[in-house]
């Protein structure tokens, strides 16, 4: 059922009912402000706010919305060379990212706290010199959770952004729910999804930068699978959204419309029944809302339990390495910790 939204911005609403085991939950389909951290976090913060208004709990961003995803960009990356102009372009890029801590994680904090929200933000991770595509999680107190790293980046992704390793995968147990995330073709990894199945996620995000029909039969089966329900949020960009060139290329030669469209959204929430609650939406920039129902959850889990009733342990089981990985470690640095504990 469609609703139009007090506010320009047109919101997909299902309502569920008034029950205490309800959550309303909001995802925002919006296109970062390419090369300008600031007036993306501006733009953030009005969707934040619009969403608030409607009486939402949990605010879910798209993929990469801070920092920008660079959608046909090639970096100036061939094999065995690499570009002056792609090495500027990804001068560029690094100066969008935020670090993890910094002053832009603590103005989205700031945010989920004014707007009494809980909050999950793609964004691009800037720790030294390398990029990681990076999921944060803030509660409704304004308190930063922690954070996601996107494992396994995908294709050309694996050129501008590290890897993520088993450390940053977690599973937040709030009032609300169970809340984790997995971004884009993470959520193809069936033993990455089951971390998070072992782990008990309820509220399943999927930042995304996928538009396509297909992505919505892989958003269905991990509902069914995971007796979850899930959020999948994506951008909905036209090419007037990215700079124009010389600044930035789509491909090797550039003549698309100012209004193509770039990338068409296709935000949805899923229930643990694989009903569509919310969405696809492949119109343009939008909040999609829904009131999610937790005890439907119970009700998927009696048929089906992928890592209860409905799993054999004796025969499959998964082990998960999420300790954090470290390129450079100093005995010094390790002596100091063991004198510490024993001195407790």
């Amino acid at each position: 059922m469609a609703q139009a939204a007090p506010t320009p911005s047109p919101i997909e609403e299902v309502d569920m009912g008034s029950d205490s085991n309800t959550v309303r939950a909001t995802i925002v389909q919006a296109s970062t402000v390419f090369y300008d951290t600031h007036a993306t976090l501006d733009k953030a913060e009005k969707f934040i706010a619009e969403a608030s208004a409607y009486g939402s709990q949990l605010v879910v961003f798209p993929e990469a919305f801070i920092g920008g995803y660079p959608r046909g960009s090639s970096f100036g990356v061939m094999i065995g060379s690499r570009s002056d102009k792609g090495k500027e372009d990804f001068r560029k890029y690094h100066a969008s990212a935020i670090d993890v801590p910094g002053p832009e994680v603590d103005r989205l904090a700031a945010m989920a706290g004014k707007y009494k929200v809980y909050l999950v933000m793609g964004i691009i991770e800037r720790a030294g010199y390398t990029l990681y595509c990076t999921i944060l999680f803030f509660d409704d107190h304004g308190r930063y959770l922690g954070k996601h790293r996107k494992l396994m980046p995908t294709a050309l992704e694996r050129v501008i952004w590290g890897f993520g390793d088993g450390s940053t995968i977690p599973v937040y147990e709030t009032p609300i729910g169970k809340i984790g995330a997995l971004i884009c073709w993470e959520n193809k990894m069936p033993l990455l999804r089951t971390a998070l199945y072992g782990k008990g996620i309820e509220i399943y995000c999927a930042p995304t930068a996928d538009a396509r029909d297909v992505w919505q039969a892989s958003m269905t089966h991990i509902a069914l699978e995971g007796g979850c329900f899930v959020l999948s949020a994506n951008q909905f960009c036209r090419r007037k959204d990215y700079p124009s060139p010389p600044d930035y290329f789509f491909g090797v030669d550039d003549d698309l419309a100012l209004d193509a469209v770039v990338c068409a959204g296709g935000s949805v929430i899923i229930s643990p029944s694989g009903a569509v609650l919310a969405g696809p939406n492949y119109e343009g920039e939008a909040l999609i809302s829904a009131d999610l129902d937790l005890g439907e959850i119970v009700k998927a889990k009696f048929d089906f339990d992928v890592v209860g009733h409905y799993s054999r342990p004796e025969v499959l089981s998964l082990s998960v390495k999420d300790h954090q990985l470290n390129p450079v470690t100093f005995s010094s640095e390790t002596n100091k910790t063991e004198s510490s504990e024993k001195s407790r």
